[in-house]
Parts: structure tokens; C-alpha cells; sequence
């Protein structure tokens, strides 16, 4: 089946966007892959599971097209790919626009929505999901100083639930959104974590607000292995 959509059309890029109605109508339903009912997640999962087999098999279908000479039936195909693999995540987030702020993206709810599933039920995420590479983009894409107050407060809570757990792949990224959602919330929470009995919470949370008093040192492994090294008898 391909999905038809409308879409805006950015006036200094020239490439279509696809507004917030239409994001909302294609992956509403990932919502439920955050829910705190196991009973609902469980549904999204479903869900989930149903939208990246489509995607696959829209794939293939486009793979075995180019078997043969180059034809329209191959160019349809990868239209038909391209629109479906829009309806799952985390495909529906790798080709945002180069030219719109991510602050105005209609895609931004759905791409904090995938990180927090990944921060908030990682077992999960890594079973239906995984995506390390896009994990990482993201995290860069969001990194940015000027969102909203709801989304830095989004981000303020993943950074706080990511300082607690043992460290997972790309999560380092997350200094550099710390970094740009500076201020007494984030660090506030960040202290209450430094000071609680859990050791990755204390180990983390403290060196991220290390780093937010030295915006000038980049954090490399050799960083944080300096001041673990320095910081291990305290």
C-alpha cells in the first residue's frame, strides 16, 4: 500500500515538510511506546513490530527492482519505501530537512519521543528499535539552546534519568544537550543525583556538572578517564 500525505514546502529550501497534523496522524500511536502501562506499551510494540515489517518488506521489494535494468517500476519502489517507512521509527526520523531549524521541525516530538523510549525502557528499545547511529544524531540535532521551555525540560529529564543507569552506547552524546539546556533545573537535578546512594548516579551526574563548569574542555574518553582517576578516592 502507499500512503498518500500532504506536505508544506519550506520557502528557502524548496523541500517539502510534512506538517505537524500529518506526523501525528502516521506515528501517534508511538506515544504508547512510553506509556507507563506495560499494557499499552505492550500495543505500541505490536504496533511497532507490524510498522518495521512493512518497511522491510517495502525494502525488498525495492532491492529486487534493481536486479534488473533501471525502470520506472524500480522508481516507484523506492517512493513506495520512502513513504512507508515513514510510518516507523526510527526511519521516520532520518531524513529531516538540512535547511529548518530542528526547533521548528514538525519531527522533533517523535524524535525526544525515541530517545525517551531508548532512556526509559533501553531492554525494550533494544529489542524493537535499536538504532546506536541514530541515537547519537539525535542527540547532536537537539543539543540546541534556544528550545522551548517544554523541551528543555524534556531534555533536562532524560539527561537526569540517563546519569543514573550504567552507561549505554552514545550516551556520552548527552553532555553536549546538558551543556546546552544549562541552567538551575538541570543542575539542581543533577546535585540531587551527584548526592544520591546510587554510584553510576554519583559518578555521572557528577562528572556532567564538571564539564558544565568548564565549557571549554571537550569530553573525550581520555577526559573522563582523567577525572575518574582523580576523583576515585573522594
Amino acid at each position: 500500500m502507499i500512503y498518500q500525505v500532504t506536505t508544506d514546502t519550506d520557502a528557502e529550501t524548496g523541500v517539502g515538510i510534512d506538517g505537524v497534523g500529518v506526523w501525528h496522524e502516521r506515528l501517534g500511536w508511538a506515544n504508547g511506546l512510553i506509556a507507563s502501562d506495560p499494557a499499552v506499551r505492550a500495543v505500541a510494540l505490536v504496533r511497532l513490530a507490524d510498522a518495521e515489517r512493512n518497511t522491510r518488506d517495502a525494502l525488498d521489494r525495492y532491492y529486487r527492482t534493481c536486479r534488473r535494468a533501471y525502470s520506472l517500476r524500480r522508481k516507484a519502489a523506492l517512493r513506495n519505501y520512502e513513504e512507508i517507512r515513514k510510518y516507523s521509527l526510527p526511519e521516520a526520523l532520518w531524513d529531516r530537512p538540512a535547511g529548518p531549524d530542528i526547533v521548528a521541525w514538525p519531527g522533533l516530538p517523535y524524535a525526544l519521543l525515541f530517545l525517551e523510549f531508548e532512556a526509559r525502557y533501553p531492554q525494550e528499545w533494544t529489542r524493537h528499535a535499536k538504532a546506536w547511529g541514530t541515537k547519537q544524531d539525535l542527540i547532536r540535532d537537539v543539543a540546541a539552546a534556544h528550545h522551548d521551555e517544554t523541551v528543555r525540560t524534556k531534555l533536562a529529564d532524560l539527561i537526569e534519568i540517563v546519569v543514573q543507569r550504567p552507561y549505554r552506547c552514545k550516551d556520552r552524546e548527552y553532555v553536549r544537550a546538558a551543556r546546552a539546556v544549562d541552567g538551575d533545573d538541570l543542575r539542581t537535578r543533577l546535585k540531587t543525583a551527584a548526592r544520591s546512594d546510587n554510584p553510576w548516579a554519583r559518578r555521572h551526574a557528577g562528572y556532567v556538572l564538571w564539564l558544565l563548569d568548564r565549557p571549554e574542555v571537550p569530553n573525550t574518553r581520555h577526559v573522563w578517564r582523567t577525572w575518574l582517576a582523580a576523583t576515585s578516592g573522594e
